[in-house]
Formats: C-alpha cells, structure tokens, sequence
C-alpha cells in the first residue's frame, strides 16, 4: 500500500504524458501508408493492445505460479486483479483488428492463425475470472484459476509465431524481429509512446485494483470482528 501509494502519482503523470504525446504523434505528425492510407492509424492502438494482452496474461500466469507454489497472498490478488484487465486490452485488439481487417482483407473476421488464438486467449481471461467465483471457497476458485492460468500458458508462443509457422492472412512481426525494426521510425516513435502508455495504464489501474481488494478484505476482517465480539 505504502509503495502503490507512493508511485501512482508519478504512473498517472507518465501516462497522461505518453497519451497526449502518443496520440499527437499518432493522428497528426506520423506519415500515411502507400497502400493503407489513413487506415494505419488504426496500428498504433492495436499493436499495442495485442501486446499488452500477451504481456499481461504472462504476469498473470507467473503470479499465479508464485500463489500456488509460495502462497503468497499477493501473488494471487495481483491474477485476479489483472485478468479482466487483460481482457480488456485482448478484446480492444481483436476489434480493432477487425476495423483494421475489413478494408485491408475485405472481411471482419477469418479463422487465421493469429486471430484465432487471440480470440483463446480472451476465453482463457474470462475462464480465469469465472473460476475464481465458481466455488464457495475462494481458495479453491485461486487455485482452479492459477492451474488454467499456467496451462494456458501454451498459447502465448502459438499467438506470437503463428504467422511464421502456418500461411496466415496476418503479417508477419516488423517491430520485434531479426535485423532490427521493419518500420520507418516516424512511425515507431508513436508506436513506442502509445506500447508506453498501455503499459503505465495498465500499472494503473492494476495498484488501483489490488488496493481496492486490500481495502475491502480489511474491511470485512473488522465486520468479522465486530460480529464475533
């Protein structure tokens, strides 16, 4: 609580900085494709988004990991906190997938690789944040939710080498790659400040989360109290 409290001034600064920066750069100062046009605009949230999805769902794999094999408590409020947060960045990349798909691929949706265990990965989120309220004991539905969590873990390297492993409508990685970067770098410095504000944000929101949960359990420790005199 002491460390939340003392770093979220300085996160909520960073992220409305690379948010007002991120979309300035974004939307007036970074160049249109020759083939796209102004539709590559759409790139700069859901690359991010779809990486904030993997990114969020590893942290809250090893979370769990550390719940299951230390019991820390911390380690399983911090799963729970991040899965619907991760869920929201998963659903933001596959919509604005699907905006970015229509007029590049001609249809919203198509059963591609990439999109495909994306779309897993949103089930595996929301199966998360359903077995962790599935059971009367809280502590069978933590440990329920962390052994999903860590299985689930498997689809992480299907999402990210699936274009390099089947012929996929998706194009190939051209920010994270061999050789350096395939993007021209007016267009990877919006791309780096928004991946930097979804990061902060997510940081956000996750010390908001995990201090509402303390706040609340220390509440229901005193009813518990008060009730049993």
């Amino acid at each position: 609580m002491w460390l939340s409290a003392l770093l979220m001034p300085w996160i909520i600064g960073l992220t409305v900085i690379t948010s007002v920066a991120g979309l300035y750069f974004s939307l007036f100062n970074s160049p249109t494709d020759y083939q796209q046009g102004d539709t590559v605009r759409i790139m700069y949230i859901h690359v991010p988004a779809a990486t904030m999805s993997l990114s969020v769902y590893i942290a809250m794999a090893i979370s769990s990991a550390m719940g299951l094999i230390w019991k820390h408590p911390l380690s399983d409020l911090a799963a729970k906190c991040m899965s619907p947060i991760g869920a929201a960045f998963t659903f933001l990349a596959l919509f604005t997938g699907s905006l970015w798909g229509k007029p590049m691929w001609g249809t919203w949706w198509v059963w591609d690789a990439r999109l495909t265990s994306e779309l897993l990965l949103l089930f595996l989120f929301m199966g998360h944040m359903a077995l962790l309220n599935a059971f009367d004991d809280p502590a069978r539905g933590q440990k329920s939710a962390g052994i999903l969590a860590i299985v689930g873990i498997v689809n992480i390297p299907i999402i990210k080498f699936s274009v390099d492993w089947w012929n996929t409508l998706h194009q190939p990685a051209s920010v994270i790659k061999s050789g350096g970067p395939a993007i021209h770098p007016d267009m990877l410095l919006p791309l780096g400040l928004m991946w930097l504000c979804f990061m902060s944000y997510f940081t956000l929101v996750l010390f908001i989360r995990m201090r509402g949960e303390i706040i609340a359990s220390k509440v229901r420790a005193l009813r518990l109290r008060q009730v049993h005199g």
